[in-house]
């Protein structure tokens, strides 16, 4: 990402019921740090993530638990990376009673399934499977503002990275049916316009998909290799980014090979046209 990063508090409430807890690790790939949400509006609340382990964020929610005289009840977790789910031991050795659920879940947490409802008093979560960014990745539609907790399908700020392109492709257009508000991502600020956000990372990546067509459709000597589509597409950016740039372009590739769009000659690992590229 080349644009400057937002500055956001360590703490902020973001609405009636939902607040937001950083978790203390800024980084290239973290943004401003993992974003960590409390949410509801009674004495017994959720949480959604916990951060990667940092003192400073366990810190942070006993401070913000003893000022508002609340609990935390159960923990969401949206996925497996380990900036999501690291601060569950200190969440647990602070507030034992505390259940942890997550899609294909950790010996001793409990399993979160595709349309499962989380209630608490003032907020309502449903639970929507999102693969893409992981296997087991979950968004979660808080009912009560048509809002919608991303994770790290979609941030506050640049695009996502992701296990499986078509795959994550199918649930960002899941995602942008199921709610109508605000988007919490895992990572970056809140964004107002929340759909038009999902359909923007769409456009994206048909957007890339086309470039990456139209640079085969060009002739080289000894064809395209991964990282010569990336020398052409990224022109324009640093190169420190390119490498990272072809992991996505990898991805796109292997989407349209499936798709019988691209061929890949394995032998001297260099990608071209096939016939229903123009399809």
């Amino acid at each position: 990402m080349t644009e400057p990063l937002v500055p956001l508090p360590p703490l902020e409430k973001l609405s009636d019921r939902v607040i937001r807890v950083l978790a203390g690790n800024p980084g290239k790939f973290t943004l401003q740090g993992t974003n960590t949400y409390i949410v509801g509006t009674g004495s017994s609340r959720l949480l959604i993530d916990t951060g990667e382990g940092r003192p400073v964020w366990i810190n942070s929610i006993k401070a913000v638990l003893e000022k508002e005289k609340i609990a935390i009840d159960k923990a969401l977790l949206t996925h497996w990376h380990h900036d999501h789910i690291e601060g569950v031991p200190d969440l647990l050795k602070a507030f034992p009673n505390t259940k942890v659920f997550k899609n294909n879940p950790k010996d001793g947490w409990s399993d979160i399934q595709d349309g499962q409802r989380f209630e608490t008093e003032g907020a309502t979560l449903r639970a929507l499977y999102s693969p893409g960014h992981t296997t087991d990745h979950m968004a979660f539609i808080l009912e009560e503002e048509d809002a919608m907790f991303t994770g790290d399908n979609v941030l506050g700020q640049g695009t996502a990275v992701f296990e499986d392109l078509s795959t994550y492709m199918e649930s960002l257009e899941a995602m942008s049916k199921a709610f109508k508000g605000r988007a919490y991502p895992g990572h970056g600020p809140v964004i107002e316009e929340g759909p038009a956000k999902v359909l923007e990372y769409i456009k994206h990546r048909k957007l890339r998909e086309k470039q990456v067509l139209d640079v085969l459709a060009q002739p080289k000597e000894g064809g395209w290799s991964s990282m010569d589509i990336v020398k052409v597409i990224y022109k324009d950016y640093p190169e420190n980014l390119w490498q990272p740039a072809e992991k996505g372009i990898l991805q796109i590739l292997e989407k349209l090979r499936k798709e019988g769009r691209v061929k890949h000659d394995e032998e001297n690992n260099t990608w071209s046209l096939s016939g229903k590229a123009a399809l």
